[in-house]
């Protein structure tokens, strides 16, 4: 492999022009695309295979034309303090909303509270439910506009008016926090190669590769029903390994012109040896996000693919447009060690000197230690040390994971300044906390000779269980044969007694149907969140094993060794679990939640942990690949174990810390969405790469490393003949003219060193 990248390293280098038109023209017809497609409308929420889904499937056939997945809206109106909500004037009050609201184009039906008994019991309380019909997100603006004006008129008249449901749903907002991000990133890249020209290589190949992915998810998310939280993964996700594969290969370009090679020469070495890195680094986070399709959620299916089909452009402008800039670039990108503002005054003074003056000054540059030599001697010095220090304290981090609650945002967890949150609360406090979590009941007695009774044998089952306030009478279909019953739950709905109740149904329903062949099944917002939550609880074994099985394979190929693929595994896991216990320290328990902008503390999204165990093993294994190959180089080049691991940080320390920091820059620009997954997601990603980088990859791998000495890199002989070489270390690009300098360069120290 490092011989074909090499070769198109340099072809690359060889045809600039070209390769950049072809990227250039992509990102054009890309945003063509996006800009002359239809504007995308909600995206389709569907669990295969649950019962809640298959309710949902029951009621768009029996009850056709009932617009089930129309939007909702509920208008809570609350009495002035010594008034009810019967007294004549607002009564009044509330009837002529209801008609107001009735007068809508997308209005399907309004219930008035009055004729609804949708009045609480002390009067002071009562609500209009509004059905539309198309989902909340493809309501035009002027139904959310008459929404918001009937209540506003409600409020001129004395009421407290307050507007729930999904009707006001908007797309989420960019946070100005990106761009921040970004910024961020700007800096460390300076930072890391001196030079403005340098730095901005990588921002602007991540760019346009985000570009191209963003805007054919935008051109195709009408046709395939992707939704917006889609491009935004791809987004975070194509930034942050689009900078950090351009970072490696430029900065092993620097080095490799630090040698003294040609810059031709150097950009095929670069592309050659990163760039292999490169390549099997991306293939593990394509595994990671494409293995998401095991969870059978077409939602996070799409959101992994998506993902996944940016992460491959990441890598396809790696191997060919960042050698191409670096041809346009020239001499503006210097070798490894110089700066550019300072080169000026380093050729004068080396103007001066003699060849043998020149070579010891570069010798004694390459012998003073760099931080990364100094941390990894440090490390393989006390090996058993930092691993304890390192293990123990990723599992106090850990620890708050094991009180983990699982749930999906429902208005209840949104910020107490929405009128959402607020009309949520006077639900509660008028008509109990269940009111906000209806269970619907459908009962399906086709088969059965007298459907009515099976209903009303279900409706009395269903009173005469725990934690049920009321039971609503049945409505039927035109044939008669299938009726739905709402269940109001005493709980709220996130909590566990509601999903016990649920429970509960279906055994009873089990038992109807094994007597009289009638279904009964239970489905709603409620239902539907819970059955998602035990679905990807049930994926999330196969997911870990078919995606750490796979990338465990791949390890073993890159590294030819059967420890190091199962210590990288073993240390994902580690920085995992602690970037959840992260997580539900702040979201769930409130620590530090103001600071990350957290206005709600609850439940952890459903998809948290099997979505963090994709994305972050993903990367991970990133950190992993780009560290371990420059330590097994070293190796496999001669160096005893603990001196490979000293070089290889030596060369690479640096390069992993800034590209760690700009994947943490970039997650964590995401914590200031509207959006409270992605601000989730953000935050999660943030943290696991700041435990995994700094923690696991930095302390713990060198430290296992030196403990395992040459037993690190054992593999059976049968299986090493099996697998074949892909040359990730480039070592077929050393040619005899490389090895002969190679032994002059070690001459020659050897004489400065007498």
């Amino acid at each position: 492999m490092a011989t074909f990248l090499y070769k198109l390293g340099r072809l690359a280098f060889r045809r600039r022009h070209f390769v950049a038109l072809i990227w250039v023209a992509l990102l054009t017809l890309a945003g063509v695309g996006a800009a002359s497609a239809p504007s995308a409308g909600s995206t389709s929420f569907s669990i295969p295979g649950t019962e809640a889904q298959k309710a949902f499937d029951l009621l768009e056939q029996r009850f056709p034309g009932s617009s089930a997945d129309g939007g909702t809206a509920r208008v809570v109106f609350k009495a002035p303090d010594g008034e009810k909500m019967t007294d004549a004037a607002n009564k009044a009050t509330v009837e002529k909303a209801v008609k107001e609201l009735s007068d809508g184009s997308e209005v399907v039906s309004v219930a008035d509270p009055y004729q609804a008994h949708a009045v609480s019991k002390n009067g002071t309380i009562a609500y209009a439910s509004v059905r539309y019909e198309v989902p909340g997100m493809e309501l035009t603006d002027a139904s959310r506009d008459a929404l918001e004006d009937a209540g506003q008129q409600a409020r001129d008249a004395g009421l407290t008016v307050e507007i729930g449901g999904d009707a006001l749903q908007a797309a989420p907002e960019a946070a100005a926090s990106e761009v921040i991000g970004l910024a961020v990133a700007a800096v460390v890249l300076v930072i890391t190669f001196g030079s403005l020209v340098a730095a901005g290589l990588p921002l602007l190949t991540a760019l346009i590769g985000v570009g191209i992915g963003v805007s054919v998810i935008t051109a195709l998310a009408n046709a395939l029903d992707l939704g917006s939280t889609t491009s935004t993964l791809a987004m975070m996700i194509g930034l942050a390994v689009g900078i950090d594969y351009a970072l490696f290969i430029v900065s092993r370009y620097r080095a490799e012109l630090a040698e003294g090679r040609d810059r031709e020469e150097a950009v095929g070495r670069a592309t050659g040896t990163a760039g292999s890195a490169v390549v099997f680094a991306g293939l593990t986070v394509v595994i990671a996000l494409a293995g998401l399709a095991v969870v059978n959620v077409p939602m996070l299916t799409k959101m992994g693919l998506a993902a996944a089909g940016t992460v491959v452009i990441a890598v396809l402008i790696a191997l060919t447009m960042v050698p191409a800039l670096l041809g346009y670039a020239g001499r503006k990108v210097k070798p490894a060690g110089e700066k550019g503002k300072f080169l000026g005054r380093r050729k004068k003074a080396a103007a001066g000197k003699t060849g043998a003056d020149k070579a010891t000054s570069r010798d004694a540059a390459a012998a003073k230690p760099n931080m990364g030599t100094r941390w990894a001697s440090f490390v393989v010095r006390r090996p058993l040390a930092v691993l304890l220090v390192g293990v123990v304290g990723l599992g106090a981090a850990a620890l708050p994971a094991t009180s983990l609650e699982l749930g999906l945002p429902d208005d209840g967890s949104q910020p107490t300044s929405t009128t959402q949150r607020r009309a949520y609360d006077l639900l509660s406090e008028g008509f109990g906390p269940g009111f906000n979590g209806p269970l619907m009941v459908v009962v399906d007695a086709k088969a059965s000779d007298a459907p009515k009774n099976v209903v009303n044998d279900v409706s009395s089952e269903i009173k005469g269980l725990e934690d049920v306030v009321t039971v609503t009478p049945a409505t039927y279909n035109k044939a008669g044969d299938t009726a739905t019953i709402t269940v109001i739950p005493d709980s709220k709905p996130s909590s566990a007694s509601t999903e016990d109740l649920v429970h509960s149904i279906r055994d009873a329903g089990a038992e109807i149907k094994s007597d009289t062949d009638a279904s009964v099944l239970v489905t709603g917002t409620t239902a539907m969140n819970i059955d998602f939550s035990q679905k990807l609880n049930d994926a999330l074994v196969p997911y870990l094993i078919l995606v750490v099985g796979l990338a465990f394979l791949l390890l073993i190929l890159v590294f030819r060794s059967i420890l190091v693929p199962l210590k990288a595994a073993l240390g994902f896991l580690l920085s995992v679990l602690a970037a959840l216990g992260a997580v539900v320290a702040v979201f769930q328990w409130g620590w530090l939640a103001s600071l990350f902008g957290v206005e709600e503390t609850g439940p952890v999204m459903s998809m948290m942990p099997i979505f963090m165990v994709g994305v972050v093993f993903g990367l991970a294994m990133d950190y992993e690949v780009f560290l371990v190959t420059r330590i097994r180089e070293a190796y496999v080049h001669g160096e005893k174990p603990s001196q490979a691991v000293v070089t290889g940080f030596r060369h690479s320390a640096r390069v992993v810390v800034a590209a760690a920091l700009i994947m943490m820059a970039v997650f964590a620009g995401f914590i200031g969405a509207s959006e409270s997954m992605v601000k989730m997601i953000g935050f999660g990603l943030a943290i696991a790469v700041l435990f995994d980088a700094f923690v696991v990859r930095m302390a713990i791998v060198p430290a296992v490393l030196a403990l395992l000495g040459k037993k690190a890199w054992w593999l059976p002989k049968w299986l090493d003949r099996a697998l074949p070489n892909v040359d990730v270390e480039g070592e077929s690009l050393r040619t005899e003219a490389d090895a002969g300098k190679d032994k002059d360069a070690d001459e020659d120290r050897a004489l400065v060193r007498v």
